[in-house]
């Protein structure tokens, strides 16, 4: 693990060599935010003129904007100039880096449901997962989850509606006794996760904000 962490320091400042001095001034927001500064004031603008996809993303205590500065295969990798790094694939949050108690890796037991498209799961359905948590030598927390259809609900994204899909992933780690509810806002076309509130971990609990939906790669 001790390997990994090192690896994914190196990945921020190789990534973050390549900036531009206006990407490097939205993305250093996050890292503001950590310290305590007031919600972010976010503009399509300010958006537009950053040439990566970005997402917001808040947690109890602190906004930021992210950037996704690297994509390999389906994993996404969205990075801060705070050395604050999510790795996504299909939506779903797969490891952090900087945001302590670190989440190392995640693997699904079978298919992923968000492989498919959380658009096509059925109401009820259910998955298992295992996690590494760095923090206190966590390995192989089991995660058992159950998915709700909630309907479709109107989000909006800069001032712009769209009509989502809810999905309610309700969350158990019987190891850790913990229990939780993660929501996913789904484009139902191509199943797309535009808007979430996720448990990275059980104490880092993850709102995330698509800021250029146009920019999601379809299904």
């Amino acid at each position: 693990m001790k390997i990994l962490r090192n690896r994914s320091w190196l990945l921020v400042g190789l990534l973050l060599c390549g900036c531009s001095p206006l990407m490097k001034g939205s993305i250093d927001t996050f890292k503001a935010a950590v310290q305590g500064v007031q919600p972010l004031q976010i503009t399509e603008a300010d958006v537009a003129a950053v040439p990566y996809a970005q997402i917001k993303v808040t947690t109890r205590s602190s906004e930021g904007i992210m950037a996704r500065l690297r994509q390999e295969s389906d994993l996404q990798y969205w990075v801060a100039s705070g050395k604050q790094v999510l790795i996504t694939r299909d939506g779903l949050v797969e490891r952090t880096v900087g945001l302590p108690p670190s989440l190392e890796s995640t693997r699904f037991d079978g298919p992923s449901p968000f492989k498919q498209g959380l658009q096509h799961i059925t109401d009820g359905a259910t998955s298992t997962r295992q996690i590494d948590i760095y923090d206190g030598q966590r390995v192989g927390v089991t995660v058992h989850s159950r998915f709700r259809r909630k309907g479709l609900e109107t989000v909006k994204i800069l001032d712009k509606p769209y009509a989502l899909q809810r999905i309610d992933e309700e969350i158990v780690m019987p190891a850790l006794g913990f229990s939780g509810t993660n929501r996913y806002w789904v484009r139902p076309d191509d199943g797309v996760i535009l808007q979430s509130e996720q448990y990275a971990t059980p104490e880092i609990l993850l709102q995330i904000v698509h800021l250029r939906p146009d920019w999601e790669p379809a299904r």
